[in-house]
């Protein structure tokens, strides 16, 4: 008896402290949510996700959580919704418990500075010297990657000890059509800032290996690259913890460019099988 009582005790510490999954989001407008909410999928509801949300110089995150309910930031559209909005909803199926997102996106922002297009003059370069000349964008600066990753330490700091950042989901590139021929550069620069960054923060040496998953871009978008397209397969090719999830038959609105409810659905879907068939995922 006494001995049962022993590994029920250990098995209930051993629960508690599980690891709090949480996952990273971040990206321009695909990735923000463009599809309004009167196309939101009937049925689809949020019990155990929590998110922190940012985006650019729209909104400044706090560090803080609050219960999920998809909407976006930019004036005039808060009501929509985007693909990661059914991917968290499929974690919630599998996974049966809490997790916690911490989301940074800004539509219309593009990696390289030379992209005078960028929303806001606002930027995802990871180069040195762009960096070193700028601050976080959600205090005055030109940095969404300083943003991101303040917005990150933020949030850790208010999560317990024993969480366990399973993976990044991306989606940007097309306000980067002028400068398509350093993208793959580019975006390589940027994961591995991110993923030092982590290991930095946490001392976990794993987060130099934190898989990132990103969708690429439907053949009817007006702002497709396919140089930016092409460096997101050789980033794959080259980098077995980089997932690209094809997006290529995907449905847009009306405006060529954003996923419509269809096309962010399927996203979501096929965002959801590459984690399980890579198994940076798994079932409860």
């Amino acid at each position: 008896m006494k001995r049962f009582l022993l590994l029920f005790i250990l098995g209930t510490v051993v629960a508690a402290r599980a690891d709090v999954p949480v996952i990273l989001t971040a990206g321009q407008s695909n990735a923000d949510g463009r599809v309004p909410m009167r196309d939101f999928p009937s049925g689809v509801s949020y019990k155990y996700c929590m998110w922190s949300y940012g985006s650019g110089d729209f909104e400044t995150a706090t560090g803080e959580f609050a219960p999920f309910s998809p909407r976006v930031a930019k004036p005039g559209i808060e009501k929509s919704w985007g693909f990661d909005a059914i991917v968290y909803h499929k974690l919630e199926g599998l996974w049966g418990r809490p997790f916690y997102v911490i989301k940074h996106t800004d539509g219309g922002t593009a990696i390289d500075p030379s992209c005078k297009g960028s929303t806001h003059g606002l930027y995802w370069s990871a180069d040195p010297e762009f960096l070193g000349g700028t601050a976080s964008a959600s205090h005055g600066g030109k940095s969404l990657l300083l943003a991101f990753e303040r917005q990150i330490d933020d949030c850790l700091r208010n999560l317990p000890s024993h969480v366990d950042i399973k993976f990044m989901l991306w989606h940007q590139g097309e306000s980067d059509q002028k400068a398509d021929s350093l993208y793959y550069d580019n975006l390589k620069a940027v994961i591995a800032h991110v993923r030092r960054h982590l290991v930095e923060v946490t001392g976990k040496k794993k987060y130099g290996r934190l898989p990132v998953v990103c969708g690429n871009y439907s053949l009817q978008s007006r702002q497709r690259s396919p140089r930016v397209a092409d460096a997101l397969n050789r980033l794959a090719e080259e980098d077995r913890n980089f997932h690209v999830v094809d997006a290529s038959d995907l449905p847009l609105l009306p405006d060529r460019l954003h996923f419509n409810a269809v096309g962010a659905q399927t996203l979501a879907e096929r965002v959801v099988d590459k984690l399980l068939e890579c198994k940076i995922i798994k079932r409860k």
